[in-house]
């Protein structure tokens, strides 16, 4: 369901950074193939440690907050894990009404990471972000609207041409204006993000050696409830 490698991290950040500084490209579409936007990252047959993983997953986040042109995110499927946090560092998310934001991480025993502690509650608040990241429930396409954590929500099938005109206007806009935007609206709403990304890392690397994870993974594979520390 459109899980991505570290090495796919780190290559999407770099087209990111190549595209804003070509000219000729005035907006970026961030998107899943099938049915999923994506579920997050996949570590099977990444020869790299968590610290790794997770700092070329931050790397990525970044680069799509701190482009010059306009990023949009169309979320055409489930939108799960590392992957709300890409969608949400998105100047504008656009959603099909059949998909949903999903933070399972307390479930396998970790927190949530890609920034999301930072995104989220940016986006909808304190107490629904702290709703989504303790609970693990899954926000569909309507909800997310209302709470204000995307820009649109169109009927799955419409998806595309909404995508296709909002990124047409973007890239007949002033550039240096919407650049001076972007700068502006996350400089007010997302001054906390390094910090964020930094402290969600160094708690990570602890949660993931942790026996809570081990048992929480193992509970998933095996169809289980997981039975955690006391």
């Amino acid at each position: 369901m459109n899980a991505f490698g570290i090495r796919a991290a780190w290559e999407l950040a770099r087209i990111i950074g190549e595209a804003d500084a070509d000219a000729a490209i005035r907006v970026i579409v961030v998107t899943g193939e099938g049915r999923a936007f994506s579920t997050g990252v996949d570590l099977a047959g990444e020869a790299v440690g968590p610290r790794e993983s997770l700092e070329a997953v931050n790397a990525y986040v970044r680069a799509i907050v701190e482009a010059s042109i306009p990023v949009i995110a169309k979320v055409n499927g489930p939108c799960a894990g590392m992957a709300v946090g890409l969608a949400l560092s998105a100047d504008l998310t656009f959603v099909a009404d059949t998909a949903y934001f999903l933070l399972p991480f307390i479930g396998i025993g970790l927190q949530p990471d890609a920034g999301t502690t930072a995104l989220v509650p940016a986006a909808i608040g304190r107490s629904r972000a702290m709703g989504m990241a303790l609970l693990g429930d899954r926000m569909y396409g309507a909800e997310a609207l209302a709470a204000g954590m995307v820009t649109a929500v169109h009927p799955a099938e419409e998806l595309d041409d909404a995508v296709a005109a909002a990124a047409a206007k973007l890239a007949s806009g002033p550039r240096e204006a919407i650049a001076a935007t972007k700068r502006a609206v996350n400089a007010s709403t997302l001054a906390g993000l390094d910090d964020a990304l930094r402290r969600e890392t160094e708690s990570q690397v602890v949660l993931l050696e942790s026996d809570d994870y081990r048992e929480g993974v193992d509970a998933m594979l095996n169809k289980r409830p997981a039975r955690f520390a006391d």
